[in-house]
């Protein structure tokens, strides 16, 4: 059974873009749904070559489609599912395409000059250039361009999206928003980078080889096991980067692991034993998991916490602030009257967490402090945040279900 279109009324010249009208996409949009569900005269859409161009596509299933050199410019496609599609040379330029979800869609060759990918997940899809070459009677073979270059991401915004494991080798890119993107093992080998932000971004295993980064914005970004040598980083912009953190922290010539040793002595012993941890500006990487740990009172502010596990750990008082918590597990953790203003918790597992008042004497409580945190994309489902001052707090993408935010002071 032929795949499901809207390209039957005429047969196109070689190269040409077909029309789509409104009746036949949202014809070709319900076959397609019923093959993804296995159902009876289901039928996989195939949109290739068709100009979609300003076409509403939200919230769409167009997993596993064929969209083949479509032209999508201004579409709509924001929480559409695209998930395996093949985008193989689509002018996606200026579209919004926000939360999409694109896991290991081909977008060899795709146009993305403009795009807002804010949220988006693209892991392990194929972002490499590619061209497509179409038959002509009079021409021969002949590139087809859409008058826009191939692969290129100029100027799209693709903060806070999951890049994990994308292959961009060779990619042009320019000015390009990767701020507090996940390019976790992403291969960049010889891209084109120049001017583009990535602040905060997690580029951890990226490779890097030949990769033009001059003149980027890399603050606070991580690269941990890249190897930079081979990279041109010109006039890039270092501040705060992490690289791979030291084997072994030492305060004031002890090492870490036996502070917060000593910590939790003074916590169990009620003070009668071990000291309080009163630390500034420590990289806490090199001690793996802090899951479990008592560390009720802990001072710890300005410190780095990237990814690390706190699960189930008791925090209560605690001052986290400014501290770089970003991807870290904090589930099930008691944090009642903790303070962490200022503190990055980007995308931080925050589910389940207690994070209401303290109660230090009859009718008398400390309210967790979570004033200008930044909590974007973090997971706050099933938390206990009765109280909490979270005046400033940035909650953009953050996940609220079920969320306990009652006399909570927020600012929307």
């Amino acid at each position: 059974m032929p795949a499901a279109g809207a390209q039957k009324s005429k047969k196109p010249q070689a190269g040409a873009l077909v029309q789509a009208d409104f009746a036949s996409v949202k014809a070709a949009l319900e076959l397609h749904l019923r093959y993804l569900q296995g159902l009876p005269g289901g039928v996989r859409a195939n949109f290739s070559h068709m100009d979609l161009s300003n076409f509403a596509f939200e919230g769409a299933d167009l997993s596993q489609a064929e969209l083949t050199g479509a032209r999508l410019r201004g579409a709509f496609l924001a929480d559409a599912k695209l998930e395996r599609t093949v985008l193989f040379g689509c002018d996606l330029r200026d579209a919004d395409m926000r939360r999409v979800s694109l896991v290991k869609a081909d977008l060899r060759g795709a146009c993305l000059r403009g795009a807002n990918l804010s949220g988006a997940d693209l892991a392990d899809c194929d972002m490499r250039e590619g061209v497509i070459a179409v038959q002509d009677l009079e021409l021969g073979l002949r590139i087809l361009g859409h008058d826009r270059k191939a692969g290129e991401l100029d100027y799209a915004v693709m903060t806070g999206a999951n890049l994990t494991g994308i292959q961009n080798n060779g990619g042009l890119t320019v000015a390009t928003d990767f701020t507090d993107a996940v390019l976790a093992g992403a291969r960049m080998v010889r891209s084109r980078m120049s001017k583009v932000v990535l602040d905060g971004a997690d580029m951890t295993d990226v490779e890097l080889f030949q990769a033009d980064l001059s003149g980027a914005s890399l603050k606070r970004a991580v690269l941990t096991g890249v190897d930079t040598g081979g990279a041109s980083l010109e006039d890039a912009d270092m501040t705060g980067v992490l690289h791979a953190p030291e084997p072994l922290v030492y305060i004031d010539d002890e090492p870490l692991h036996e502070v917060l040793d000593d910590h939790q002595l003074w916590c169990e012993s009620e003070g009668l034993s071990g000291k309080p941890a009163r630390l500034t500006g420590a990289d806490f990487r090199s001690v793996r998991t802090l899951a479990r740990r008592k560390l009720t009172a802990m001072r710890a502010t300005d410190c780095i916490f990237f990814g690390l596990s706190f699960e189930g750990a008791q925090l209560q008082g605690a001052d986290l602030s400014g501290s770089d918590l970003r991807g870290a597990n904090l589930k099930g953790a008691d944090l009642r009257g903790a303070k962490l203003v200022g503190a990055d918790l980007t995308r931080a597992d925050l589910s389940d967490v207690n994070m209401g008042p303290l109660e230090i004497a009859d009718g008398r409580y400390i309210r967790a402090d979570l004033t200008r945190a930044k909590l974007s994309r973090a997971d706050l489902s099933g938390g206990r945040f009765s109280r909490a001052r979270m005046l400033e707090a940035n909650l953009e993408g953050a996940r609220l279900e079920d969320a306990n935010l009652k006399d909570a002071e927020l600012e929307f």
